[in-house]
């Protein structure tokens, strides 16, 4: 027997007994450490990333990864049906499992949906934390990702689901401030709701609730310092990393997930824009990193896990390099750094299964991810 068809045996009684407690029971305040997980971007390779030598990405290799865990071979299991992507490995990280997910794509659309509980759904069922604290941070090119704040099944649900702050989330905050001031014209009123329209569609879920009095006191502040252009705000990568710090500062996150994404412009053909990306994710990982040592609240308490999604083909005779659709051995593998409170210092030198993510974080801020497949690297811990 495999270890996932052992593990998938043994999830009847895991889930029976991390099932979630009754709507009325009083879940506990949470006093464990902070988490940020960040997704080093749309798929990278290890020889650009985490190789000594060739990084692109100095700060997280040789001032990150020697803070704590360094876990060099980190691997997707090359299972039948599982794709070596965005959506699935951000899910990957997120279930714990692989193929958890429904697929609602359409025509030159990807879109997936979790149909397992998520770390969002696992931690706000496990302990009384608003929304605006768990937080996902997503890109303006990855819409469909919009839909991994909760999943689809039938488990915790839109109930335990954490809160998004991306371009597309603020610009539904500025089309309906807009609308409701009432100083356009008649032509700009009618391009402005078109735009709502377009904008609302993308969710065609119609279940997701209005952002909390939190979140929608951030965008007001963010609408205050950017305008309504989109010509002020940072964009791409940058914007991630503007969001993150202006969330920790404003709102607190107790668990954060930053999607960078900006590695897989690669696909337009230059190398460049791949290698460049991912020293732009190294820059922001710098403020990441110092916003948290310079604030109390996340001081001394926060763990990192900064690990990809996947990882990139190493084919020479590809017409656009570094893609990662063939299923070729490098895109299965990926690192993880992980560094903070409670975490020791060395290098895992075998291999880890990049379901083991999930479960390793539930671990570090004390919930059980019940439906997880992957273990717990439980030797990271001191």
């Amino acid at each position: 027997m495999d270890r996932r068809s052992f593990t998938l045996g043994t999830l009847g009684l895991a889930a029976g007994l991390t099932a979630p407690l009754p709507a009325l029971a009083q879940t506990p305040d949470y006093r464990g450490p902070n988490v940020i997980l960040v997704r080093f971007g749309g798929g990278v390779r290890r020889a650009e990333t985490v190789d000594e030598a060739g990084t692109w990405a100095p700060y997280l290799r040789h001032v990150l990864a020697p803070r704590g865990t360094f876990i060099p071979d980190l691997r997707i299991d090359k299972l039948e049906g599982v794709n070596t992507s965005h959506a699935e490995g951000t899910l990957n990280l997120l279930t714990g499992r692989y193929l958890a997910y429904r697929d609602a794509s359409e025509f030159l659309t990807d879109r997936l949906e979790p149909t397992e509980p998520t770390l969002f759904e696992y931690l706000r069922s496990a302990f009384a934390i608003p929304s605006h604290q768990v937080l996902l941070i997503n890109g303006e090119d990855r819409p469909q990702e919009e839909f991994f704040t909760f999943g689809a099944g039938d488990h915790f649900g839109i109930d335990f689901r954490s809160e998004m702050l991306s371009l597309h989330r603020y610009k539904l905050y500025r089309t309906r401030m807009q609308l409701a001031e009432g100083s356009l014209t008649d032509d700009a009123r009618l391009a402005l709701e078109d735009e709502r329209t377009r904008l609302l569609t993308i969710d065609p879920r119609g279940a997701t609730p209005d952002p909390s009095p939190e979140v929608e006191a951030f965008w007001a502040r963010w609408r205050q310092a950017f305008g309504d252009t989109g010509f002020k705000n940072p964009r791409g990568d940058r914007l991630l990393t503007e969001l993150s710090v202006r969330a920790m500062a404003e709102l607190k996150p107790r668990f954060l997930m930053v999607n960078y994404q900006d590695p897989d412009y690669v696909h337009w053909g230059n190398p460049s824009h791949y290698t460049r990306a991912i020293a732009i994710i190294d820059e922001g990982l710098q403020r990441l990193v110092a916003t948290a040592d310079a604030d109390p609240f996340y001081r001394d308490n926060t763990i990192f896990v900064i690990t990809p999604d996947c990882g990139r083909d190493a084919n020479p005779l590809a017409e656009v390099p570094f893609q990662h659709h063939f299923n070729s051995r490098s895109a299965h593998e990926t690192w993880a750094v992980i560094f903070g409170p409670g975490i020791a210092k060395g290098v895992i030198d075998k291999p880890v299964d990049q379901s083991a993510i999930a479960p390793t974080i539930a671990a570090a801020m004390g919930f059980a991810a019940g439906r997880a497949e992957g273990r717990a690297v439980e030797e990271i811990f001191l």
